[in-house]
């Protein structure tokens, strides 16, 4: 085994995170890629949770994605990906907070949703979120820079990053379109598919509608779509 071990899946936006940060690092690693829906037997015994991503280190097994990241920036140090003030720190770790609380569950809820009136319901809470990312995040933290904050890429792009790219389902199953208003967002979007550990670890459209069917027919059942489904 390599010093560093990620147990990833194609499809998953949390594993996504992980292996950009260990490629945005020039980190030497292996991927070991599972199926989702035929998990070998030993992966709940390095999961307790039974999800990936899992990164093994020196002896030492890490779970879930921002814990896993922040641990790679402390470990690693070139690049920094986290502020070097303690405040600063602390306004990132809230924007990756914000990211899981409300954007991923509200992206996995809608699309779960088989009710109508519910999924209008929450595209307009998504509508909202993104117009707060526009707005309190990016406007407030980016200044000049390209990020989300400033001129180097940080934890909380390649926190975000996976969900957006990941949007096109949101599109194509529940109409869900980015407004108008978020031209920061969507530069940042723009930028950020561009970079080689997005290009390298990321899908087209089409895979990620294909992929995300059976959370649209509310058939997924999977540890996410359960989670979600509560």
């Amino acid at each position: 085994m390599s010093e560093l071990q990620i147990i990833s899946a194609t499809v998953c936006p949390y594993a996504q995170r992980t292996r950009m940060v260990l490629q945005e690092k020039n980190l030497e690693f292996e991927v070991v890629e599972i199926d989702l829906k035929n998990k070998p037997d030993w992966f709940n015994d390095v999961s307790p949770y039974s999800k990936v991503p899992v990164l093994r280190h020196d002896g030492r097994t890490i779970y879930e994605s921002a814990v896993i990241n922040e641990y790679l920036d402390e470990v690693f140090k070139s690049p920094p990906m986290m502020p070097d003030d303690a405040a600063g720190r602390a306004l990132a770790r809230i924007w990756v907070e914000y990211c899981n609380s409300q954007f991923c569950s509200l992206f996995y809820k809608v699309l779960l949703s088989q009710d109508e009136v519910e999924q209008k319901e929450l595209a307009e809470k998504i509508t909202g979120v993104l117009l707060f990312i526009e707005n309190e995040g990016l406007a407030k933290l980016q200044g000049e820079g390209d990020f989300w904050m400033g001129d180097a890429p940080g934890l909380v792009d390649f926190t975000f990053y996976p969900f957006f790219e990941r949007f096109p389902a949101l599109t194509h199953y529940r109409g869900i379109s980015m407004p108008d208003e978020c031209q920061r967002l969507k530069n940042w979007l723009d930028v950020m598919s561009k970079r080689p550990s997005a290009v390298d670890t990321g899908h087209p459209a089409p895979f990620y509608i294909k992929n995300y069917s059976r959370y649209a027919d509310g058939s997924a059942n999977g540890v996410t779509a359960r989670e979600m489904k509560k």
